[in-house]
């Protein structure tokens, strides 16, 4: 009996959940974590400020704590802990932007039925600007990557590597950290055009000019250029189909010198399929987006690795958030380049 009741219990939990996510997403879009950051205000204090009305704004205050994101007093509201360190955009540690990410897919999410029927991508007139959701995605996986790459960068040893490709590294996050921890390092950026702006202000700002350059380029239509010793894939994989990711682990395969690195960063799928939670929905998240990205194991993303001839093909050790994981393997030293 309790099983049941646990079980009718946990589906409607599950089914309601969307009101926290939206009261979260919420407390994100209208800066509430950012107004109290490092200070106590009451409920009007905070709409006059975020230009409210004090009775939605006062509800969503209540929830917000109820939720264990803010701190209620005599005094008015104040941020927890948690909240104004990840939540306040002031805050090195900011996540927001990956939020708002998530707050803008909400609209191909309510749709996953017709995804599920027809296999594909659902068409929707998005209400978001292209603009302000690109902004979202590209500073959301600026801000993920910047809280995970130093770990990365310490499992991971290119001492010995002189010529690093980030391939779709967006704003180099990972490239300029790979540089920080290797003096000896250089790396090339090659993404789409729109890219560019954004990479090359961000690489500035870290000193590395001279030693990451940016090169445009569709990698999925077209050869990469240059030679390198290490080439780094951080979460492009999942947006392409078994036959794309073949395609573009071959590319990167070419550019390598014998005894090259190849890695590989992705939401990885048990060799089952059946788990773990966030790469299974991560792959839903594909199937509503585009025509045939997904979620691919361990041993899917290793039997393609092995196709395009990388060897000595083992996961790194390294704790991530949702579950993603690194492969990497090297190419044989006496690999004849064609």
């Amino acid at each position: 009996m309790s099983q049941n009741i646990w079980a009718i219990g946990r589906i409607l939990e599950t089914a309601g959940t969307y009101w926290q996510i939206c009261t979260l997403h919420t407390g994100v879009k209208l800066n509430v974590f950012t107004v109290l950051d490092n200070t106590t205000l009451p409920a009007q204090d905070v709409a006059r400020e975020i230009s409210g009305d004090l009775r939605g704004i006062a509800t969503l205050l209540d929830a917000l704590c109820a939720m264990g994101l803010l701190h209620k007093s005599a005094s008015g509201y104040a941020n927890t802990q948690a909240a104004a360190t990840w939540l306040s955009c002031k805050s090195p540690q900011y996540v927001g932007h990956i939020i708002l990410h998530h707050h803008h897919l909400m609209e191909i999410w309510e749709r996953l039925d017709e995804a599920v029927l027809t296999g594909g991508p659902v068409q929707i007139q998005s209400r978001h600007a292209q603009d302000e959701k690109r902004e979202s995605f590209l500073m959301g996986m600026f801000n993920l990557a910047m809280n995970i790459a130093p770990r990365i960068t310490e499992a991971i040893d290119l001492s010995s590597r002189a010529h690093l490709l980030d391939l779709g590294g967006g704003p180099g996050t990972y490239a300029i950290h790979f540089c920080k921890k290797n003096k000896g390092l250089k790396a090339s950026i090659v993404d789409l055009p729109t890219t560019r702006p954004f990479a090359e202000k961000t690489i500035a700002s870290f000193g590395l000019a001279d030693r990451i350059d940016f090169i445009e380029g569709n990698f999925l239509e077209e050869a990469i250029p240059g030679t390198y010793d290490a080439a780094w894939l951080s979460h492009i994989l999942h947006g392409e189909g078994p036959a794309d990711c073949q395609n573009i682990i071959q590319k990167v395969v070419s550019v390598l010198r014998p005894g090259g690195m190849i890695m590989i960063h992705e939401f990885m799928m048990n060799n089952r399929m059946d788990g773990p939670l966030f790469p299974a929905l991560f792959s839903l998240n594909m199937l509503c987006a585009t025509e045939t990205g997904r979620a691919y194991s361990q041993a899917q993303l290793s039997d393609m690795l092995s196709s395009a001839g990388v060897i000595n093909i083992r996961r790194v050790k390294i704790d991530t958030p949702n579950d993603s994981g690194i492969l990497l393997g090297t190419l044989a030293k006496n690999t004849l380049r064609k």
